[in-house]
Order: structure tokens, then C-alpha cells, then sequence
């Protein structure tokens, strides 16, 4: 099987990580050598350590997008801006939401991802993985969860006429909020009743640093890279922010980052 090296202080959107041959996979590849394999998307929501587990990633030609029996497939490897436009193009509907979130289509739906009320799961119809197709009604699903444990490699939605530029504007605005530096998104999940970033600057962490890594001091929610950050500094405020929130808040935060180490 074909393999590419990744540098993920580059590749990655938190700026941090080692080079690492990645293995490229496709419906064919020999899953039973690959059980302790990790697969990767975009690495837009990731924290990889120094000591990763293997790595394997989908091969280029499962980024797709096809219009066939009046359903949307688009193949797991799309990035979120492909989808984006080509629904524009097309005048596709209910994927507006998807220019709030980067990343590849594998890890959305791997995360039930979406913005506010919008979520990936409200218009798929099913996915194929490596084992079977599976229909939506068959995997478990909530917020910013799902039960999927296998490789997708591409998914089938509903098809609805109907790009709005007004709901896609609205959508992108929620970004001024945001910060520009390296992160991996949002830290953690909002817990019920509760906002994470609200939290964290309640417990007085927001702007707080550990070497050059920062609860960014535009929303707390993001950690951010400041130039140098290391994958130890990011978990020592993960593991700080969870600690200070639940002795004074009372409130266990979860990470909605993925942590890749062995």
C-alpha cells in the first residue's frame, strides 16, 4: 500500500506534531493488517503527540461530489469548502452550515459536526465504510457524538434545491468571533445548560498561557498556538481547565478535540 510523509506542524491546523509516514487506504486495502491504525481527515480538530499510533489517511480519489438518483454522494475526503461550492454552484440547499466548519467530510459526520442547529446527520441518508452501508437509522447519533467506529469513505444525502446566500452569510458571521491564530477549533463541548468558553473565563483562564499555548483571549473555547506551542503545553491546559472548571463550576468538560497518543 502507497504511504505519504506529513509534516502536521504543517499539516495540522493547531500547528503541532511530528513527520509521519501515513498510510493512503482505499475500499481495497487489507483492513485486517490495519485494526490499530488511526485515520485521519484534515487534522482540523486534532491534537497529535510526538508518539502517535500508525496513521492512515483516505486516498485522494474519495474527494468527490456526485449528483446520482436525485441524492447528493460525496466521497469522505471532500473538504468542507468543496461541498460548500459546489452546492453553491448547483443551488443545493442545507449545506450553507458546512463553511463554519473545516475539515474533510469524513471526521464531520465521524463527530455529528454542525453549527447550531444545523448538524450533518439532520439531511444524511446513509454511509459506506469499509464493512457495509449502513442507514441513518442504524447508527447512533447526538451532539457532536456518533457510534461510528469504522472507516467512511463516502456518505449519501438528501437532495434539496435551494443554495441560500442570506443563511450562508449569517453562517460565516459567526466566525467574528473567532480567532485567527493556529487552534483545532473548539476545545470542548458545550456541557448541558452550559457554554465552555463562558466557563473557562469564569474559572479565569481565558488568555491563560503554558509556554505558547493560550486560551485565546477572543473566546475562550479556542486554544491557540502562539508560535511554538508543544503538544505537552496543550495538554497541560486541557488538563488545567478541566480540573479548575469542576472544583469551582462543579462541571466536568469534555473535549470535543481529538487527542491522537498511544
Amino acid at each position: 500500500m502507497n504511504s505519504k510523509k506529513i509534516n502536521f506542524s504543517k499539516y495540522s491546523s493547531i500547528k503541532i506534531g511530528p513527520t509521519k509516514d501515513v498510510l493512503l487506504i482505499n475500499l481495497e486495502s487489507d483492513f485486517s493488517r490495519l485494526k490499530d491504525y488511526f485515520v485521519l481527515g484534515a487534522a482540523n480538530n486534532l491534537l497529535i503527540s510526538d508518539t502517535p499510533p500508525p496513521l492512515m489517511i483516505l486516498d485522494k480519489k474519495y474527494s468527490y461530489i456526485k449528483i446520482i438518483d436525485n441524492k447528493l454522494e460525496i466521497g469522505c475526503a471532500t473538504p468542507s469548502g468543496k461541498i460548500v461550492s459546489f452546492c453553491k454552484k448547483h443551488n443545493i440547499a442545507n449545506f450553507e452550515f458546512m463553511s463554519h466548519l473545516p475539515g474533510t467530510l469524513g471526521g464531520i459526520i465521524k463527530m455529528n459536526a454542525g453549527v447550531k442547529e444545523y448538524e450533518v446527520f439532520n439531511y444524511l441518508l446513509n454511509i459506506v465504510t469499509h464493512n457495509k452501508t449502513y442507514q441513518k437509522n442504524e447508527i447512533k447519533y447526538g451532539y457532536r457524538f456518533t457510534n461510528i467506529s469504522e472507516i467512511i469513505f463516502s456518505a449519501t444525502f438528501q437532495l434539496e434545491y435551494g443554495f441560500s446566500i442570506k443563511k450562508l452569510n449569517r453562517l460565516k458571521s459567526l466566525r467574528n468571533n473567532q480567532p485567527s491564530d493556529p487552534s483545532a477549533g473548539s476545545c470542548f463541548k458545550n456541557p448541558s445548560n452550559f457554554y465552555a468558553g463562558q466557563l473557562i473565563e469564569e474559572v479565569g483562564l481565558k488568555g491563560y498561557s503554558i509556554g505558547s499555548m493560550q486560551f485565546s483571549t477572543i473566546h475562550a473555547n479556542f486554544l491557540v498556538n502562539n508560535g511554538n506551542g508543544t503538544f505537552k503545553d496543550a495538554m497541560s491546559l486541557i488538563n488545567l481547565a478541566k480540573k479548575r472548571v469542576y472544583e469551582l463550576k462543579g462541571v466536568q468538560l469534555e473535549e470535543e478535540i481529538t487527542i491522537i497518543t498511544i
